[in-house]
């Protein structure tokens, strides 16, 4: 459908019309009363809009949060009132912890009757205010080309984050001659941030009167585009890299300066360098509790430079010596710029050789490690294995890896590698279940020809398993290599390691019965997916070739053992020196 000057459109005509103005190409809808407007509108905009049909709106959300993590994009998700919008919920709170840009479209009641209790009405604006980027409750049909432009511009700019447009059915029924290019109102919303002249020669001097530096790099690395300024400015500088769980892929996992991940599950020479650091520059990160321990003990040793888009989380959680807030990527790019015109401005040449062969030492004796076994799959091994096959294969740029939440969460961060950003996603702040196969679908989607494994567990891949129905009738074809293990295996590793191993309603099999509960093989089969299961050590490979190879949606179910742990482990709100290896 061709957009129309001076002739009149619906409220949901143009609503569609400013999705696809503002490029968006995947939508991720799931209808209901309050947005049937919407959707009978998603069907004359066909040819221009692909229109995903989740069959959960929190599925749809993951999808769009796929989407978005992927591509860099604006994902959009769709929802009708009440219910469907509450089910928006735990995904906006998850893109706005992990700074993803999200907008989400809900149905409303009509106008007339918002407030009286209206069969389902909820006051979604309130409801989602504290998670949130902004939100919108639109008032009037004419309102609707500007909303949606700030929406965009909100959700894309500065720290990323969900913005909600909450849209009353009338105002969707009522036509109106259009405006698509509004002037947007945002008073005091300055997203462009940049450091100064002489914050940038600050950095670069702390940096050459340090003796122990290091880099502490998070999801702004990846948000921002800063993958190849990070590490220019590291092999310019000759310092080593630790990564969040967000981090991953901002600076290549085969790089010998890389530590690989940093905090609770990180390596013991990513924790002991940051612990020794005499000087930390916190790049894109928000000092997140999973990464700090006790806060007060978390890098005290040096100074530290933190660098943000965001100006809330400077000085939040530590206090830094040198406090920049700007674009992370603009900033590094002017920092390379800086030391290519004039090398003096950095650390001499071999300034930190005591360093690297001290951080070199604590890597050869402390790398990661796990008990193999001849009688089971253990997960790490499945996790290496699928790794070892795709790199055997030159797959690995091609593919896309989400997970679910919880041990094979940390299993994947430790033992897949990742040599570039966006093709790693996975739930970090909110640590949201059920996040794996529809976010894998929303990455499908965005990526048509490209491998997306899910990685996932038992118990969070139950929590979204009906989204495989997406998966075979929109022809994506994901895989999910899932460790079965029975159990909520992150919380029994708790358990096991502070409650004296007594079972508070971890185990999720059926216990009377022999065989792994459910069959998974069984369910995937029956949403007419492709599906496998494998206990043996030696049937691993063809399983896993199989899997990769399939044209069709496709459930690996690899047994495990429960009993394993994830190491390396800090416990919560502890130190460097409480790290449990075994």
């Amino acid at each position: 459908m061709a957009e129309t000057k001076g002739t009149p459109q619906s409220g949901a005509d143009i609503l569609v019309q400013c999705l696809v103005n503002h490029g968006v190409e995947v939508l991720f809808a799931y209808p209901g009363g309050a947005s049937m407007p919407l959707h009978q509108a998603l069907t004359r905009f066909g040819d221009r809009l692909r229109t995903v049909l989740p069959r959960h709106e929190q599925g749809g959300g993951f999808m769009a949060e796929g989407y978005a993590r992927s591509t860099g994009k604006v994902g959009v998700c769709m929802a009708t009132s009440g219910p469907g919008a509450t089910n928006f919920v735990t995904c906006l709170a998850d893109a706005k912890m992990d700074s993803v840009p999200l907008i989400a479209v809900t149905g409303q009641v009509g106008t007339h009757v918002i407030g009286t209790d209206a069969f389902q009405e909820t006051p979604i604006i309130e409801v989602c205010r504290a998670i949130t980027k902004h939100h919108y409750l639109v008032q009037r049909t004419e309102d609707i080309p500007r909303v949606m432009k700030e929406a965009f511009y909100i959700a894309s700019t500065g720290r990323p984050g969900p913005v909600i447009v909450d849209v009353p059915k009338d105002l969707q029924n009522r036509a109106i001659i259009p405006d698509y290019d509004p002037p947007m109102n945002l008073p005091g919303y300055r997203p462009q941030r940049a450091a100064s002249r002489e914050q940038l020669e600050g950095v670069l001097a702390l940096v050459r009167h340090s003796k122990k530096p290091i880099i502490y790099a998070g999801g702004g690395i990846i948000q921002s585009g800063a993958a190849l300024y990070l590490r220019q400015f590291a092999e310019k500088t000759g310092i080593p890299v630790a990564l969040t769980v967000h981090g991953l892929g901002g600076f290549p996992s085969d790089h010998f300066l890389c530590l690989q991940m940093l905090g609770m599950h990180g390596t013991v020479y990513a924790n002991y360098a940051i612990n020794d650091a005499d000087l930390l520059l916190a790049l894109g990160v928000r000092f997140d509790d999973r990464v700090t321990g006790k806060v007060s003990e978390f890098a005290k040793h040096g100074k530290i430079v933190h660098i943000d888009i965001d100006p809330s989380e400077i000085n939040k959680i530590k206090a830094a010596t040198l406090p920049v807030n700007g674009d992370v990527c603009q900033t590094l790019k002017e920092l390379v710029a800086l030391l290519d015109a004039d090398p003096s401005l950095g650390p001499k040449s071999n300034a930190y050789a005591d360093w690297i062969r001290q951080v070199e030492e604590w890597r050869s004796q402390e790398p990661m490690r796990f008990q193999d076994r001849d009688d089971a799959i253990m997960p790490q091994f499945a996790i290496q294995r699928l790794w070892e096959i795709l790199r055997e294969r030159g797959m690995l740029e091609d593919t896309i890896v989400t997970t679910g939440v919880g041990q094979h969460q940390m299993w994947a961060a430790q033992y897949f590698k990742f040599n570039s950003p966006r093709h790693w996603l996975t739930s970090g702040g909110l640590g949201a279940m059920g996040f794996g196969l529809p976010a894998a679908l929303g990455a499908q989607a965005a990526h048509p020809l490209k491998t997306v494994i899910d990685i996932d567990g038992d118990g969070s891949f139950l929590m979204n398993i009906q989204e495989l129905a997406t998966a075979y009738c929109e022809k994506l074809p994901v895989k999910t290599m899932l460790l079965n293990n029975q159990h909520l295996g992150m919380v029994v590793q708790w358990e096991d390691r502070f409650y004296e191993s007594n079972r508070g309603h971890t185990y999720l099999g059926a216990g009377f019965e022999h065989e792994p509960y459910p069959d998974f093989v069984a369910l995937a089969q029956g949403f007419k997916c492709g599906a496998r299961s494998v206990e043996r050590k030696e049937d691993l490979d063809d399983a896993l070739e199989e899997m990769i190879d399939s044209k069709l949606p496709y459930v690996l179910d690899v047994l495990v053992p429960y009993q394993e742990h994830v190491l390396p482990m800090i416990p919560g709100g502890m130190t460097v020196r409480d790290i449990i290896k075994a």
